[in-house]
């Protein structure tokens, strides 16, 4: 575990900083310290440097301004949406003069291509509402609208699907998991609410009855790639995913014992976990160097804490 520890801390901030806290237990200052180089060197720097006066990231909030709208599934990971989940995900302090900067040209200037909302206000889908509700929850805007389209938004088998309003009735793994992240966040902010604690309790029951990747009606992996370990995530779940929101919420339930399992059975000989999935898009620059099929520094460090947070309480 140590030659693990040891190839982690030679990673960019985001992940070092990471790694002190959740795997090393270092002490409070040395984590606050490493924390403080996000935004100024290596992953969370370069994000930074490419918002532009604007607010956005690439001309675009959800997609980047030079799409062809005629391509509606094209995913690309440049734009503004996707460009603030990264630095929450790279854990930019909200109390540091670089995220103030950066998340007040969004709140100022930054509107959804859907209906011309401010950003921090949320639009309809309920996956695209997920993310900017944790974004704005972690730097400390006020995204109460976005709770309310949420839960709002639950459907009767206790999650949320993006398809929703074209009357999808069944809920979605991967729009549930971005709502569960953002209302986690913004209880985390806020205390929450009633409703929201009851929306999130739903959703998470959802997830567990289907053991975070399998049909209820059969049993069967939903789609194989909820199987295969990813980062960036995007608006993709899959096991790794499903389990470090429960790690966070610090939720132990006997049905993620398989998904702990299955992610336990992908360490290869060193301790490492491959970058399984890569999804596909434009992104602003690669994060895993060696690609699929490698060893990740990002998946090692996520699957390494649930698996400690797991095996903690066995």
């Amino acid at each position: 575990m140590d030659a693990v520890i040891d190839y982690l801390l030679q990673g960019d901030p985001a992940i070092r900083w990471q790694v002190l806290r959740d795997l090393t237990d270092a002490a409070p200052d040395e984590v606050a310290a490493e924390r403080a180089r996000v935004a100024t060197e290596g992953w969370g720097a370069r994000l930074l440097a490419a918002q532009g006066d604007d607010g956005l990231w690439d001309g675009g909030t959800y997609r980047p301004g030079w799409v062809d709208e005629s391509l509606p599934f094209f995913d690309a990971w440049t734009a503004t949406h996707f460009s603030l989940q990264s630095l929450w995900e790279f854990g930019l302090d909200p109390a540091g003069a670089q995220a103030q900067r950066a998340v007040a040209l969004v709140r100022e200037n930054v509107r959804w291509e859907h209906d011309g909302e401010p950003y921090f206000a949320g639009e309809v889908e309920p996956c695209i509402n997920g993310i900017a509700l944790g974004i704005g929850a972690y730097f400390g805007e006020q995204v109460d609208p976005i709770v309310e389209t949420i839960v709002a938004g639950s459907l009767a088998d206790g999650g949320w699907n993006c398809w929703a309003d074209g009357g999808a009735a069944v809920s979605s793994f991967h729009s549930t998991i971005c709502v569960l992240e953002g209302l986690r966040e913004w209880e985390a902010a806020t205390g929450g609410t009633d409703a929201s604690r009851a929306a999130r309790a739903a959703g998470e029951e959802y997830l567990l009855e289907r053991g975070l990747y399998r049909r209820r009606s059969t049993g069967e992996p939903a789609d194989p790639r909820m199987l295969m370990l990813s980062y960036p995530v995007r608006w993709f779940h899959d096991i790794l995913r499903g389990l470090e929101h429960f790690r966070a919420a610090d939720r132990r339930d006997e049905r993620l014992a398989d998904a702990v399992e299955i992610l336990r059975g992908k360490a290869d000989a060193h301790g490492m976990f491959r970058y399984e999935n890569h999804h596909e898009g434009p992104r602003p620059f690669e994060m895993e160097q060696e690609g699929e099929g490698f060893p990740s520094r990002w998946v090692t460090l996520r699957a390494l804490r649930v698996l400690r947070w797991w095996d903690a309480a066995a």
